[in-house]
């Protein structure tokens, strides 16, 4: 399905959902009980050098060689929000797609930059798993998640591969892709599909959304392209502190154990929410968050608000509507209290 309207607010994101308020956030995908005391250091060291414009060449290196790339194939952003902006701006674009529901941001700056925008909805009915056939030939500029946000799925990375055309560009956010656990399915490092582009943050799985830091790789005319697009001295020095920290073994190590123990408590949430008739949870979750559809689940997500809970809601994705709900995954025990606080929700509302 293809569609140029809109009645989304693709500016809403799951902070607004906790913003001023005193709730369990199941709203925003940061990992809880980031960053981790050896980043904060590492990050608080980083401070002695403010004086300074920031050096980016360490922390860039670093990338490169985590994802086995030169590092001409590397641009740090100002977390990987900036590079959507900056592949709107950067980039000559003339029949752009995004395939939805996924994060919004790509479609947002597409529209800032003067683009008209076409959309590949995936359905439900599908499990919201991408056919590469659905996409038309036209489309010049293909934009895809993997994990995609907020359905959690994980496509084959060679059915994403398989979009890949001469004169496209392909554009992978992989901003959640750490959070696998393997991180199977991915693109990054990947030299041999013509106009790849993949996104990464560090934001979600260290806990850095204040800070501001991902990257993009791509072949090195592509990433020419967009450091033109970008402004002088985007990455601050701390950011690129901790962006050189995050590539080291053992935090890529902590990392991986960190997916792994996600994988377990989202099982946990699955389990709990499949003993509700009125929940329906898109199968197969991959990322660091579920998606579930509910009955009147707007009513429902203001009476888990009154019990102290906030949830992402669904209905500013385009593809889905108000019975759409996001959770990020937690701990068991913050699950647990979730469940007795749904259970009472649905009884109020009567779905």
């Amino acid at each position: 399905m293809y569609t140029h309207t809109d009645a989304h607010d693709l500016r809403h994101h799951g902070d607004a959902e906790v913003r001023d308020a005193a709730l369990t956030d199941l709203a925003v995908n940061v990992r809880a009980d980031t960053p981790p005391d050896w980043l904060r250091e590492r990050i608080a060291g980083s401070l002695t050098a403010l004086a300074a414009y920031p050096d980016g060449r360490a922390a860039r290196e670093a990338v490169a060689q985590r994802h086995g790339l030169p590092v001409e194939r590397v641009l740090l952003t100002s977390g990987a929000a900036e590079a959507f902006v900056l592949l709107a701006r950067g980039l000559t674009v003339r029949h752009p797609l995004v395939v939805h529901p996924q994060f919004t941001e790509p479609e947002a700056a597409l529209r800032d930059a003067g683009h008209e925008v076409a959309r590949l909805l995936l359905r439900e009915s599908d499990g919201f798993r991408l056919d590469p056939s659905a996409v038309p030939d036209a489309a010049d500029l293909v934009v895809v998640g993997n994990p995609t946000n907020p359905t959690s799925v994980l496509h084959p990375a060679e059915d994403i591969a398989r979009l890949a055309r001469p004169g496209r560009t392909l554009v992978v956010d992989e901003a959640f892709m750490d959070a696998v656990p393997g991180e199977t399915e991915a693109l990054a490092g990947r030299t041999d599909v013509p106009g790849l582009v993949v996104l990464r943050s560090l934001t979600k799985t260290w806990g850095l959304a204040g800070l501001r830091i991902g990257y993009a790789l791509a072949a090195p005319e592509t990433i020419a392209a967009l450091e033109r697009a970008q402004p002088l001295w985007p990455v601050s020095t701390p950011a690129l502190a901790a962006a050189q920290a995050c590539m080291e073994p053992a935090a890529l190590k902590e990392a991986e154990q960190a997916a792994l123990a996600v994988a377990a408590e989202r099982a946990h949430l699955l389990a709990g929410l499949a003993e509700f008739d009125e929940v329906t949870a898109v199968p197969s979750a991959q990322g660091p968050f579920v998606l579930i559809r509910v009955r009147r689940g707007a009513e429902v997500r203001e009476r888990l608000r009154g019990l102290g809970f906030a949830a992402r809601r669904g209905d500013t994705f385009p593809g889905l509507g108000p019975d759409w709900l996001r959770l990020a995954v937690r701990d068991r025990a913050t699950t647990n209290r979730f469940l007795q606080a749904l259970d009472q929700s649905l009884t109020m509302v009567g779905a």
